[in-house]
């Protein structure tokens, strides 16, 4: 039986101010960024996918759409459930002047709605589920993997849901890796067993 994989890219380096909460903020990425990483995946990727998706967020649609004129037998459909956690009120301002209680106390409860009127984790842990059921059923349909262009938040939540499966994190067990930006990682689309 082949093994197949959700191949989780993330967008070229976006164009925001070190230390900015840019989650759900419509930044562009950097297009040489955006380039070189479309060139590297091009290569990298197997003849053919049972999907595409990306996050509508233009960070990702750049990759998107270039990677695309390199693969013109790719196709790509946008999916909100795969884009970045919206951080509310703290869009756009730096990590340094939010108050370090307001962010303690989201941290502390990962299922309350913010304070600062963003996504709980639970909200957007529900949704990258859905997200990667679909990603499931169209692998096993079409006999293929399926290729997300989507974020680091992303990515942490894929990793959350395949390795504990029906159970909320704590702040501490919270995954802090995720790839580099313009880099990629995949993961076996198997139901995980709960």
């Amino acid at each position: 039986m082949t093994l197949r994989r959700l191949w989780l890219v993330r967008h070229a380096l976006p164009l925001v101010a070190p230390g900015v909460c840019y989650g759900a903020l419509d930044v562009p990425a950097d297009p040489a960024a955006t380039a070189d990483a479309a060139r590297r995946l091009a290569d990298a990727l197997p003849g053919t996918f049972a999907a595409m998706r990306h996050s509508p967020l233009q960070r990702c649609e750049q990759l998107a759409y270039a990677l695309i004129a390199m693969r013109v037998d790719l196709a790509s459909e946008p999916d909100a459930r795969i884009a970045e956690m919206d951080f509310g009120t703290w869009e756009g301002r730096g990590w340094d002047a939010i108050a370090r209680a307001e962010i303690d106390a989201w941290t502390m409860n990962f299922d309350a709605p913010r304070a600062s009127g963003g996504d709980s984790l639970v909200a957007m842990l529900q949704r990258v589920d859905s997200a990667l059921a679909e990603a499931r059923q169209l692998s096993h349909d079409r006999r293929g993997d399926v290729l997300w262009i989507t974020h680091a938040g992303v990515a942490r939540c894929v990793q959350w849901l395949q390795t504990h499966p029906g159970r909320m994190p704590r702040a501490d067990e919270w995954p802090v890796a995720a790839t580099g930006y313009g880099e990629w990682a995949t993961v076996p689309l198997e139901a995980p067993s709960a």
